[in-house]
């Protein structure tokens, strides 16, 4: 037999692949996996479609299709007030993950450390694992999920070259500040570090709050590479669609690993969104369409035994159980689905250390009746 000497020896299928499975195989209400279950605008179909009919079948540019990257232009100069080269210094992506193993891959080299902050989004660490990097992580303090500054200057090394960021956070739904920007420029000053900051859910914040960017800050510009994601922004996640906005020089390297991952990406679908954008109204009506949701389903748990923590951005909430069982967070989500009927993601999966805190994930970007359901099922569940 051939041996196969693994890349990623520890790693199997993810928690969210699992949970969804189980979901499927209790028939139970799917939580847990980061998509929503109604569909997209018809009027964003109809616009694919249109374009796969006008013939826009071939390959689009390595870049992406220029009239998108302007209309990104657009769209982050009117939120963000910051301005990216539509030509030279944005390119789409076949998602945000892909946008991020590709921003990891182009500047990490063996033994360059990377700090993250724990818990966070799993493919981080794997990608950096692949490139021959080394993985460093901040846990975010307890009771908001903030970042104490001082512990990531600590981390600090003669080899330490990207920090990657993300807000809104996935998957504890804190935001960032203009405090932590502050911060995270004094700490990078004078430095060749890089940052990744992860912004797919930049167009779900809450409470009348608005969406922190490093775009905006130009110390923090000219050494970051922001992505985000169409998928998440039109409910369209399955089609796969993000894009990076990274300064010239970043870009370039960004672009000489994207060309031999994906080259490039679905070209109707591209024009589809150039067109679509044209209506802002679009993404600004996101922040009070997901905040009914969040709403709904925060006030409904908390008739519930769970412990239901505030969510400042994101599709996705905590909730703590100690109330309910003290088994640990991975068994308790599958008892929660097996006997309860509902599949949720146990927080301990975001953390290297694999830390307990008897926290779970619920995702309610879910319609309305999916919700209720949800809630029709968790009500019965009772406390120890």
């Amino acid at each position: 037999m051939i041996n196969v000497l693994s890349k990623l020896p520890n790693l199997s299928n993810s928690i969210f692949s699992t949970m969804t499975a189980l979901a499927n195989e209790c028939g139970a209400v799917n939580l847990s996996q980061g998509f929503p279950d109604f569909d997209c605008s018809p009027r964003l179909i109809d616009l694919a479609q249109f374009h796969m009919k006008k013939g826009h079948n071939q390959y689009a540019p390595m870049p992406g299709v220029l009239q998108l990257r302007e209309k990104i232009v657009e769209m982050v100069e009117k939120q963000q007030g910051a301005v990216y080269h539509p030509e030279r210094e944005i390119t789409i992506t076949a998602g945000a993950t892909q946008a991020i193993f590709t921003a990891i891959a182009s500047i990490i080299r063996p033994d360059d450390e990377v700090i993250c902050f724990d818990p966070c989004y799993d493919s981080y660490a794997p990608a950096i694992d692949l490139c021959g990097g080394m993985v460093k992580t901040v846990s975010l303090l307890p009771n908001d999920f903030s970042i104490n500054w001082d512990d990531v200057k600590k981390l600090f090394s003669h080899k330490t070259k990207l920090i990657i960021v993300n807000t809104p956070h996935n998957p504890t739904s804190a935001t960032l500040t203009d405090f932590d920007m502050n911060q995270l420029i004094k700490l990078t000053q004078g430095t060749d570090i890089f940052i990744i900051s992860d912004e797919v859910y930049d167009k779900v914040v809450f409470d009348g709050k608005k969406h922190i960017s490093v775009a905006s800050y130009p110390d923090l510009r000219e050494r970051s590479f922001v992505i985000s994601s169409f998928g998440k922004m039109f409910h369209i996640t399955g089609w796969k669609v993000g894009y990076c906005l990274a300064p010239e020089k970043l870009t370039a390297e960004f672009r000489k690993v994207h060309q031999y991952l994906v080259f490039s990406v679905n070209t109707p679908v591209q024009y589809a969104l150039a067109d679509f954008l044209a209506d802002e109204d679009e993404y600004l009506s996101l922040n009070k369409f997901f905040q009914e949701k969040r709403d709904f389903f925060s006030n409904a748990l908390r008739t519930t035994p769970f412990e239901v923590l505030p969510a400042s951005g994101s599709y996705f909430l905590l909730a703590n159980y100690e109330k309910i069982s003290e088994k640990s967070d991975l068994d308790f989500t599958k008892e929660l689905t097996i006997r309860h009927g509902v599949a949720t993601i146990p927080l301990s999966v975001f953390y290297k250390t694999r830390l307990d805190k008897h926290y779970i994930r619920f995702c309610f970007a879910k319609k309305h009746e999916t919700l209720e359901k949800a809630v029709e099922k968790l009500v019965h569940i009772k406390q120890v």
